[in-house]
């Protein structure tokens, strides 16, 4: 196969069966939302529906004719072969896992575009210096195992085997168990043998910048910083009529201060721009006449800045003992994931701002306030991300999440551009 390089000026996707695709993907763990009263996704990593959603993409990657290799944690590499195939490849991808509450987009467009990129070069006979090869991680929401871009943060070294396979969900279910029983522990060691030439990864933009601008495409800065913390407070259970305030060890009302803190900082404007989010709170024994004994809950940090973003945690723990010794609490934390902000470099930017011009379509720098493998493979080479406009203020976790098929097209025509000038370095 070969094509002359003023041919593949002329590539593009199929619109049309890259849409198919993320549909038939989008069925697979399907459920009826009642909030919004949409057809949502619920396939959580690991779970029966993950494995199935795997399968489907797996056997359209097969007939690509891909060859696939799996590594220790479970992530997936489908490899198109490249002229000289000792090259690094360049790696595209992203994760099909999803939240419990999730569209069809986030995460699907990037495996699911790279695979299209695929299906685009074979119909045109186009062959490529290097090898070329899609990514699907491993648990990146972090929604069942409780820490975000697990596959890619092994892969790339941040986390250790031992610790990816320690991480439990609710049911006190590891991840080590789940993949030893669905067979997905494969032969390529973590983290990386080898870097990757370059990583691009393509997603929606979870947020409303581009569609309030009308720009067709987000050329990603780079990567908020990230920390989540999970907090137990312990204690005391006691009759809410007869125990007096004094003698309350309160731990509802620790929990309560501590989100009221949590706003404060964020209103501040001391930590930058900073967001907070509770969005798991239990509470023990959860009865309307007793004192609650015990509460956990999760704090997910979100901020552009490292530095602001390291004072505002030595802030919190600091506020975390002064709520100790006014509710006569105890507080334990642990940190359930913490990465830097990260900065994509300035090249692989020109290569998305350039293929995107070169399309015809407008495009904008912007930074990303989710968090995405491309932010972990970025410590292996240079990566670089192409963002797509969603509708309806850009929401995400969501059954509304939505991109239109001409947007998605778009994003990948963008991503198989840039690919292609990287395929020939």
């Amino acid at each position: 196969m070969s094509a002359a390089p003023d041919d593949t000026a002329v590539l593009r996707v199929d619109s049309d069966r890259l849409w198919s695709s993320l549909s038939e993907l989008g069925s697979v763990g399907a459920y009826h939302d009642s909030d919004t009263d949409l057809e949502g996704v619920r396939r959580l990593a690991l779970t029966d529906e993950d494995i199935t959603g795997r399968e489907l993409v797996l056997g359209w990657m097969r007939e690509a004719g891909l060859s696939i290799r799996m590594d220790a944690v479970g992530n997936v590499y489908a490899r198109r072969a490249g002229l000289d195939d000792s090259l690094a490849p360049v790696l595209v991808g992203s994760h099909i896992d999803s939240v419990a509450t999730a569209g069809r987009f986030d995460g699907c467009l990037g495996v699911l575009g790279g695979l299209e990129v695929v299906r685009t070069l074979n119909d045109h006979g186009v062959s490529t210096r290097r090898p070329f090869e899609v990514a699907i991680f491993t648990e990146e929401e972090g929604a069942r195992f409780g820490t975000d871009m697990l596959g890619s943060a092994t892969a790339a070294g941040r986390i250790s085997l031992a610790q990816a396979r320690s991480r439990a969900d609710r049911d006190g279910v590891s991840v080590g168990a789940e993949l030893d029983r669905r067979g997905l522990v494969g032969d390529q060691v973590v983290p990386m043998p080898a870097r990757p030439h370059a990583y691009l990864e393509c997603h929606i933009e979870q947020g409303p910048i581009l569609a309030e601008h009308g720009t067709d495409i987000g050329v990603v800065r780079g990567v908020q910083a990230i920390t989540w913390l999970e907090l137990e407070i312990s204690g005391r259970a006691a009759h809410a009529g007869a125990t007096p305030n004094a003698l309350r060890r309160d731990a509802e009302l620790a929990a309560a201060l501590i989100r009221v803190r949590l706003d404060e900082m964020v209103t501040s404007g001391d930590y930058g721009v900073m967001l907070a989010t509770v969005g798991r709170h239990e509470t023990t024994p959860n009865l309307v006449n007793i004192v609650p004994s015990h509460v956990l809950m999760t704090v997910d940090l979100r901020n552009h800045d490292g530095d602001a973003m390291d004072r505002a945690t030595i802030d919190l723990h600091e506020y975390l003992r002064a709520v100790e010794e006014r509710t006569g609490t105890t507080i334990s934390v642990a940190v359930t994931a913490q990465t830097p902000p990260v900065h994509f470099p300035p090249q692989m930017r020109d290569r998305v701002a350039k293929a995107a011009a070169g399309l015809g379509l407008s495009s904008e720098e912007i930074t990303s306030g989710a968090g995405h493998d491309a932010g972990e493979i970025a410590a292996l080479c240079p990566a670089g991300m192409v963002f797509v406009p969603g509708l309806y203020d850009g929401i995400s976790h969501n059954p509304r999440e939505y991109s239109t098929p001409e947007a998605c097209a778009d994003g990948i025509n963008v991503l198989l551009h840039a690919v292609l000038g990287l395929l020939e370095d």
